[in-house]
């Protein structure tokens, strides 16, 4: 198989959570760039339309399917529309995520640690299962969670958010061992600090943003669609042999002194 061909999404079918803006915007347009049917997902309906009717005027094939992804009901609805629409599944990114207070991990109190936790790693454990029987009776697929950096090194004031994305870490491992049987694949994304409005409170914080950008091998913050192209990689038929794995992109934080 040609290298072109080989990443290829034509045929294929792509949820990605948290797709109405930043990084899941991004990952979902660049996965219609390369054939596939992709649905955008967040909490609004409205924002969601939006970035699908965006994507039709292109020539994509697209539609929005509001969920919240914390609430059980949405996410069976949001994987049984996309299969009575799209007829099945073969990638899902599970990118939304939250991060509602920054500071120590003793103040934190307990039902923060609960939505965190519901949010970022038990909605993509569920809307994994919830998948799971469409990507076996297409004879595979890849799920994409997407992490952070932080869940490989600890952060001032992200703990609860740290520790939330390293479960996702393993739990992508598992997947993999356990779903490789039938030919599903799962990986984890790492992004650094990337310009979203997730990170706002860093990268508008002039002094904070020159500070961290010193330290980095590659000298500024990342964009959004700096993170899709791995996420194509993962998808496809060109990663056919990467399962179980954590990729970082993140200017060279890890690495950085």
């Amino acid at each position: 198989m040609s290298i072109k061909k080989a990443f290829d999404l034509d045929g294929k079918v792509a949820v990605v959570t948290g797709s109405s803006k930043g990084i899941g915007k991004a990952i979902a347009k660049a996965l219609a760039e390369q054939g596939a049917k992709v649905v955008i997902s967040s909490r609004s309906q409205e924002a969601v339309e939006e970035v699908a009717s965006e994507f039709q005027k292109e020539g994509y094939a697209a539609i929005g399917i509001s969920c919240h992804i914390g609430k059980s009901e949405q996410r069976e609805e949001l994987i049984q529309k996309t299969v009575s629409q799209f007829g099945g599944i073969d990638i899902l990114v599970n990118n939304a995520a939250i991060n509602p207070v920054y500071g120590p991990i003793e103040d934190a109190d307990e039902g923060i640690f609960d939505k965190i936790m519901d949010v970022n790693v038990k909605a993509p454990w569920m809307l994994s299962n919830l998948a799971l029987p469409s990507m076996k009776e297409r004879g595979g697929g890849s799920i994409i969670n997407i992490a952070s950096v932080e869940a490989l090194h600890p952060g001032a004031g992200l703990g609860l958010y740290s520790t939330s994305k390293a479960a996702l870490l393993m739990l992508t491992k598992n997947q993999a061992k356990e779903w490789g049987q039938y030919g599903i694949r799962a990986n984890v994304l790492c992004p650094g600090l990337i310009k979203t409005k997730f990170s706002a409170a860093l990268w508008q914080n002039e002094k904070l943003l020159q500070k961290l950008e010193r330290t980095l091998p590659s000298g500024r913050m990342g964009m959004p669609d700096e993170m899709a192209g791995m996420v194509c990689l993962l998808a496809s038929d060109a990663g056919a042999y990467m399962t179980g794995s954590v990729y970082n992109a993140d200017g060279g934080y890890l690495i950085a002194g």
